[in-house]
């Protein structure tokens, strides 16, 4: 994963390394071209002339080729990263999906068992005592977008290994979200990644607890995932959102910034707030996407 990550980091680089070259070379020709046109009277050196123009026109256009793969390089490490994480998370679903359909028949047959030796009272209590389990697990499938129902059961069983409990409180289906699924699970994923690391490092609190609210308002589309865990220093607030920004030893800096280049894309916005008692980002999208392209079909 590491050196996947070292990859795409390298290939973008690279990439924004290439378009500034290119675009300096521009630059430059641009510069000769019009110092030989100012430098004095142009009688007598329009062959001169032409023959930089006609350079300044090759080099333009070569730069300008090199400069559109760099973009399409950039944009499809992007693709590739978000299409990587997206795997991950159908990995951890199915992984969770074979972990609750075990633990159903071990449930059954010990019911089973009961209801053999006539024993209905034990039965009915057994039942009972995992119905808030399999409560819990189906109160997540409530959005109208599949792949942040998945992230979600993921993310609830990673945590509970940890020990840190992710509760939910959705308020709204998120219909007609402008958003595409996989990129709305690429701001949730990393804000609850966050959280959970930042509670994982909290030895001290013996109650970890992550919130993740969804609703909605007439104009907007809204999130918002707490924690309590540490607070984040104020002078820290704002950095945290910068690429390359991290508390972590082995972090990459990434995540927040992710997030807010997701939400300014289609016309969202992000917020922090944090104190003693609660860490909490929150975000809404507004639901007119006056200049955003969208494919409906990733939200289905």
């Amino acid at each position: 994963m590491r050196h996947a990550l070292k990859d795409r980091l390298n290939v973008k680089k690279a990439a924004r390394f290439a378009v500034v070259i290119n675009a300096m070379q521009i630059a430059a020709m641009a510069g000769v071209f019009l110092y030989a046109l100012l430098r004095g009277p142009v009688e007598g050196r329009l062959v001169e002339l032409a023959a930089i123009g006609f350079a300044l026109l090759i080099v333009s256009w070569g730069a300008i080729l090199d400069i559109r793969e760099a973009l399409n390089a950039d944009k499809i490490v992007d693709q590739a990263q978000m299409l990587e994480e997206a795997y991950g998370q159908l990995e951890d679903l199915n992984a969770t999906l074979r972990r609750q359909r075990h633990d159903f028949m071990n449930h059954l047959q010990v019911v089973f068992s009961l209801l053999e030796l006539n024993d209905a009272d034990e039965a009915m209590k057994y039942v009972e005592s995992v119905y808030g389990d399999i409560k819990k697990t189906g109160s997540v499938l409530k959005t109208a977008i599949p792949a942040v129902n998945a992230l979600i059961a993921a993310k609830r069983q990673d945590c509970e290994e940890r020990g840190i409990a992710l509760e939910t409180r959705i308020a709204s289906g998120w219909r007609d979200m402008p958003v595409p699924g996989w990129e709305m699970c690429r701001v949730l994923g990393n804000l609850i990644d966050n959280a959970r690391d930042a509670l994982a490092a909290d030895a001290e609190n013996p109650s970890k607890r992550i919130l993740l609210a969804i609703d909605e308002t007439p104009g907007a589309f809204n999130f918002r995932v707490s924690n309590n865990g540490p607070a984040i220093p104020p002078q820290l607030q704002r950095s945290i959102f910068q690429m390359g920004f991290t508390t972590k030893s082995d972090g990459h800096g990434s995540g927040l910034s992710i997030v807010e280049e997701i939400m300014e894309r289609y016309g969202g916005e992000i917020r922090v707030a944090s104190d003693e008692g609660e860490t909490a980002f929150s975000g809404s999208i507004p639901k007119r996407q006056p200049t955003a392209e969208t494919d409906p079909g990733l939200n289905s």
